[in-house]
């Protein structure tokens, strides 16, 4: 089973948008067929952006996903990298992912590294998912 880390933007356009890629992916996640790989410093990012009045989210829908991610999810500890990033704050993402050896899908491909483990939603979609057979 492919083991994925999500950046907190990709979780945000799934919670508010449940037709794109995102919310897809949190969707193979929810319905157990990729594991999703979390650690505690992710669970406090994912709570206060979902929390943004702008994305217009109920507690209980913000509780509802994080609770899932808490109780299916794979909790882990970061072993800390050195690596230069772009924003210091994605650090946790990539250091989850490097721990985990899970692929990091993030909107913001251009804040990490260039490496095969981190991509786009749209890319994971395209790699990991077959098409309908009509």
């Amino acid at each position: 089973m492919k083991r994925v880390v999500i950046d907190t933007n990709v979780l945000v356009s799934a919670a508010i948008t449940p037709h794109g890629n995102p919310s897809k992916i949190l969707m193979m996640f929810t319905d157990g067929h990729i594991n999703l790989h979390f650690c505690t410093e992710m669970i406090t990012e994912y709570s206060r952006v979902l929390a943004y009045s702008k994305f217009d989210l109920s507690d209980q829908a913000q509780a509802a996903i994080i609770l899932d991610i808490i109780s299916k999810g794979i909790p882990v500890t970061p072993k800390v990298s050195t690596i230069p990033l772009t924003h210091e704050s994605d650090r946790v993402f990539y250091d989850t992912a490097k721990t985990s050896n899970s692929i990091l899908v993030t909107g913001n491909i251009k804040h990490y590294p260039n490496e095969p483990m981190i991509m786009t939603p749209t890319d994971f979609i395209a790699l990991f998912t077959k098409p309908d057979i009509m």
